[in-house]
């Protein structure tokens, strides 16, 4: 309860029903390792939540980029909403701090999980709009999702958008270097540096090697931008 009382000042909301934000919580390892009945996990909070973060979404890029046809906005959506971009967002949450977990999936590295991390940002999502209604549930989107949306871009992007600023200064094209690997294979964490002409222009961590490539990327932009 302490821990859901500290993530909500995180949000700046406080929920109404408590109870909505412990299920946004709860993921199903945890509901279906404490038996508890059927339905009390994040899923069907999850399903409404992105529901929501598609409307908000889609409303906030049509006024922001009025010249952007279509085709080209329904891309930019779609790369703010995906799974990788969305934990990206969880970060300054610490998100995966405040989940309930079963144990396996908890030692298994299951709160750094992109997968399970933005399953449980969408049933945040979800839960704010049962409890306050669209308007606090867009809130919560503008203030936490689609902020600072050019950074989240450049995450998303960060390894076609670092090979054309190499390839713009005529240098050779990126390397990515593996330099650690550690874990067990259920929970493997690799470290990979990106180099240009053989210097290290960012390093960067995910639990698979392309999760590592992007971040490396996404941190040698931020060098090479500076």
């Amino acid at each position: 309860m302490r821990k859901q009382l500290e993530f909500q000042e995180v949000i700046g909301y406080q929920f109404q029903t408590p109870g909505l934000l412990s299920q946004a919580l709860t993921h199903s390892s945890y509901a279906n390792e404490k038996h508890m009945k059927k339905g009390s996990d994040n899923e069907r909070l999850e399903f409404l939540g992105d529901a929501v973060l598609e409307i908000v979404s889609s409303e906030f890029l049509y006024h922001k980029y009025p010249q952007l046809p279509e085709g080209e906005l329904t891309k930019l959506r779609a790369s703010l909403v995906c799974e990788p971009t969305l934990a990206f967002c969880t970060e300054p949450l610490h998100l995966g701090d405040y989940l309930q977990l079963g144990k396996g999936e908890d030692m298994t590295g299951g709160r750094k999980r992109k997968s399970i991390l933005s399953d449980a940002l969408e049933a945040v999502i979800g839960a704010i709009y049962l409890d306050g209604g669209f308007a606090s549930a867009k809130e919560f989107v503008l203030n936490f999702i689609l902020n600072d949306i050019e950074h989240k871009q450049l995450f998303y992007d960060s390894k076609t958008i670092l090979q054309e600023i190499v390839q713009e200064n005529g240098t050779q094209p990126v390397e990515y270097i593996l330099v650690k690997e550690e874990g067990p294979d259920h929970n493997k964490n690799f470290t990979v540096e990106a180099r240009v002409n053989g210097k290290v222009m960012g390093q960067g961590s995910g639990h698979t090697k392309k999760a590592a490539e992007q971040a490396a990327a996404y941190q040698a932009i931020r060098v090479l931008k500076k």
